[in-house]
């Protein structure tokens, strides 16, 4: 948990997620969109990734991926994350994290 914690709190955006999960790669597109690079671990290609998957579902992630987090708090997954893009909350989120400059 404190090292989830310690990865998130580093950078604006980060996304846990998996290099075979289509949400994930969903959501790393939206963001791109936005001009917004978020640090994206791709948990079946790090060392340790399933103990983050596990501190991740522990945290409350189900699915755990993907798990968003934005400004070093937890979002929540792609349907979390597309909700606040629907409701227009999601880029003043961005904006606050110093993640969008627009």
């Amino acid at each position: 948990m404190e090292r989830v914690s310690k990865m998130v709190s580093e950078k604006p955006v980060v996304i846990f997620s998996k290099s075979s999960c289509c949400m994930s790669h969903t959501i790393r597109s939206l963001f791109s969109d936005f001009g917004v690079h978020p640090t994206v671990y791709e948990l079946d290609e790090i060392s340790r990734g399933r103990e983050i998957e596990q501190a991740l579902s522990i945290l409350g992630c189900n699915p755990t991926v993907p798990a968003v987090f934005i400004g070093g708090e937890f979002v929540g997954g792609a349907n979390e994350v597309m909700s606040h893009h629907i409701k227009r909350s999601l880029k003043p989120m961005l904006k606050r994290a110093g993640a969008l400059w627009v």
